[in-house]
């Protein structure tokens, strides 16, 4: 069994891939002649050295490519591995422990198509401090999750590179949707990296200005479904989508006038996706609507939303009276 890593690079400098490459040469009971690893650089005249990339003990393969953005980037380096199972991850994070390959490659031995695991975010506290979060059945983000080469190969598994923000989650679903053969795996072997020059840990209005892009990373979600004859699973998003932007719209940030240019330019754009995804929306049977809603209910009073202001049915009337009238 081969494994190939796959990572995109732009501006990332040896000094900062070099934890991710350290991190897979200290890896443990792992033949290094298993794995590989692709960098695939986005166009960026920040190139890396090759005999820095030749001094670890596993083949690291460079291509220099133009600019197209992370997911073209991504599938650049997906379509130049031959491995057996193929494993994203970013330049600036790395392995959380010497075993987490070792890990891998048990379930791989063990056969999947897709492999989600927990991973462990890095982040800090206000007074500096850092804090590692265990981050449990993960879609939104690649880190942490390995899967088949042949059979994304066979179902067509893409990224699609009208995609730079909020691209994940578009691949992730897309490929834990088209099996049966999914795996999870508890133990965290991934670590997301703190950086302090990552926007979007560091704008505190970082959703607020790509929310937008998580409506454009849904909407081609659906559609994707919608052409493969997956209907429940266009219904199942389009409806969670639907009353994800309306639980975020009751957050006191969202709320707050002082962001009333970013709440209405969602509002606008998430009228778009209502109107294309509203025969989806009402298709759905309101039991599995109804878990869609008090699942989403717990996760956003989990992060601090105390109260509806307005029922749905009212935010609904208010889009459709605003904007699609």
């Amino acid at each position: 069994m081969t494994l190939d890593i796959l990572v995109p690079q732009y501006k990332e400098t040896e000094q900062v891939i070099k934890p991710l490459l350290d991190s897979i040469a200290l890896q443990q009971l792992v033949n290094m002649q298993d794995i590989g690893v692709i960098i695939v650089n986005d166009g960026s005249d920040v190139l890396l050295n090759e005999d820095f990339l030749q001094s670890y003990p596993f083949k690291v393969t460079y291509i220099k490519a133009e600019h197209k953005g992370v997911s073209a980037t991504r599938q650049k380096a997906l379509d130049s591995s031959k491995a057996d199972y193929v494993m994203f991850c970013d330049a600036d994070d790395m392995f959380f422990n010497m075993c987490g390959l070792w890990i891998v490659f048990r379930e791989m031995k063990a056969g999947f198509d897709s492999l989600v695991s927990m991973f462990v975010e890095e982040s800090k506290l206000p007074n500096e401090e850092h804090t590692y979060i265990n981050r449990e059945m993960d879609s939104t983000f690649v880190h942490g999750k390995v899967h088949r080469r042949r059979y994304l190969l066979e179902q067509n598994i893409h990224w699609n590179e009208n995609l730079t923000i909020h691209e994940d989650s578009f691949f992730n679903i897309l490929a834990q949707r088209c099996s049966k053969n999914v795996k999870y795996c508890p133990i965290a072997f991934y670590l997301w990296k703190w950086r302090d020059e990552s926007v979007c840990r560091n704008d505190f209005k970082y959703i607020l200005k790509t929310y937008n892009n998580m409506l454009d990373s849904n909407t081609a979600l659906v559609a994707e479904f919608v052409q493969r004859g997956m209907m429940q699973e266009a219904q199942y998003y389009a409806t969670m989508m639907i009353y994800d932007a309306y639980f975020t719209m009751n957050k006191n940030e969202w709320i707050n006038q002082i962001n009333k240019e970013y709440r209405d330019a969602t509002e606008k754009r998430f009228a778009e996706l209502y109107k294309a995804h509203k025969s989806l929306f009402d298709a759905l049977p309101i039991e599995a609507k109804g878990q869609i809603l008090q699942g989403l209910r717990n996760r956003f009073y989990g992060e601090g939303m105390l109260l509806e202001k307005q029922t749905f049915d009212q935010w609904i009337k208010h889009i459709e009276e605003t904007y699609l009238c």
